[in-house]
């Protein structure tokens, strides 16, 4: 599952329709194997490095608590591991947030699927979420259909709203996987294979750019570290290529509207971009001017506005695909 937070508990409200209401869930199964460079560790040193999010004290606590077992037997003191020894911890239920569970439908096939997911919904399970994700949702919706389960294909950010593919046929899901890792920078007499255009709502008044004149943005993207969260993907000079081409649209006091095509798919690739031209996304609340990320902020976290707006892509046939998601309001230009 990777990363997560405890999320708090809330009073129980009335939500709009279409929203899961925040209730606990069944807990979940962590296992993990311990490798041989981890012998000689204890269970306390092993899960402190392992899950970064809990402190020493936190794992103290679960281990006499009883949820951590060793080879099947419940360990409730430290103990020296063994390299193969295999551990388990049986997370408790926990309490998850309310969240938008409605979207729309672009396309359907019969194999493909994309949705126009809403803001504040995770794609898969991680940051305090199991159940109340895109995943989770098709599972209970679609689990019975003749034709298989549609499974996201990538993922967008908890806040990100807009275009989600996802494919029923493993066969299509390894195609579109590879396919949206390539770049869609053009080569020359082709058409690009892959076009991604977001839409951002950035901090007003911090670019010097006008109105729809492309900016390249090429800053590296790579992970540092972070007192929350050990490491976090970020601009860095000798991190990872990236490339977008940023499109001013409108500038306004609540707001610049920015259309943004990225020719690369790294993590948080466009929030990162805005922020390294010192005109981060407008509320966000981990990336600011420069490309760097604040101490106290998690990606996860919202207030911001970005929505995927268009895909396309080149089929295996040739054929092209596009689709577009319906601009909510701040978006439109």
């Amino acid at each position: 599952m990777g990363w997560w937070i405890e999320a708090p508990h809330f009073p129980p409200l009335s939500q709009p329709p279409g929203w899961l209401p925040a209730e606990a869930n069944d807990g979940w199964a962590y296992r993990d194997r311990i490798p041989p460079a981890g012998a000689g560790l204890g269970v306390v040193d092993f899960y402190a490095g392992r899950y970064t999010h809990s402190s020493p004290a936190d794992w103290e606590r679960r281990l006499a608590a009883g949820e951590i077992s060793r080879n099947g037997e419940t360990l409730r003191a430290e103990a020296t591991l063994a390299g193969g020894d295999r551990l388990l911890w049986r997370r408790p239920p926990w309490q998850e947030p309310a969240v938008p569970a409605r979207w729309g439908v672009i396309h359907d096939d019969g194999d493909l699927l994309v949705i126009d997911k809403p803001s504040g919904l995770p794609v898969l399970p991680a940051g305090g979420f199991l159940e109340h994700t895109v995943l989770r949702l098709l599972e209970r919706r679609h689990g019975d259909d003749p034709a298989g389960l549609p499974r996201p294909v990538h993922r967008l950010g908890r806040f990100t709203s807009g275009l989600l593919v996802c494919a029923r046929r493993p066969a299509t899901r390894a195609w579109l996987s590879r396919r949206l890792r390539e770049s869609s920078a053009p080569v020359e007499g082709e058409a690009p294979s892959c076009r991604k255009r977001y839409r951002a709502l950035l901090v007003p008044g911090a670019l010097d750019l006008e109105l729809g004149v492309p900016l390249p943005i090429t800053t590296p993207i790579g992970r540092r570290a972070h007192p929350l969260l050990g490491r976090v993907w970020c601009a860095a000079p000798d991190g990872l290529a990236a490339s977008s081409l940023l499109t001013l649209l409108r500038c306004h006091p609540d707001g610049d509207l920015v259309q943004v095509d990225i020719a690369t798919g790294r993590p948080h690739q466009i929030r990162i971009h805005c922020a390294a031209i010192g005109a981060p996304l407008l509320g966000d609340p981990l990336y600011q001017a420069g490309g760097v990320a604040r101490s106290e902020g998690l990606p996860g976290e919202g207030g911001y506005r970005l929505q995927a707006h268009r895909l396309g892509l080149a089929g295996p046939d040739g054929a092209r695909r596009d689709w577009e998601a319906p601009l909510p309001t701040w978006a439109e230009g």
